[in-house]
C-alpha cells in the first residue's frame, strides 16, 4: 500500500480473467490480465483479499495518466464468488 500526496491509501494489483464466451455462435476461450488500482477504503479491503481467490469486481477503465495510451481498471467495489 502507498499513499497519495493527499494521504489517500492506494493499492496496485493485476487482475486475471479466464472464461468461455460465445461470439458469432462459436465458443471462444478468453484469458487476460489487467492492471488495477484501488483507492480509499477499498484499498484496505483489496490488500486483505486472498490471492488466487475468485472475485467479481466493479469499477471503471481509464487511462493510466493523461498522456498514456495504457489503461487501468479503477476498483470501486468487489465481492467473493463462491
Amino acid at each position: 500500500m502507498r499513499y497519495s500526496p493527499a494521504g489517500i491509501p492506494i493499492v496496485a494489483a493485476r487482475l486475471a480473467h479466464s472464461s468461455e464466451q460465445v461470439e458469432a455462435g462459436i465458443s471462444r476461450k478468453v484469458d487476460f490480465e489487467l492492471p488495477a488500482l484501488a483507492a480509499g477504503q477499498i484499498a484496505g479491503q483489496l490488500e486483505q483479499a486472498e490471492l488466487g481467490a475468485m472475485y467479481r469486481f466493479n469499477g471503471f477503465i481509464a487511462r493510466k495518466s493523461r498522456k498514456s495510451r495504457s489503461i487501468v481498471f479503477h476498483l470501486i467495489d468487489f465481492e467473493t464468488i463462491d
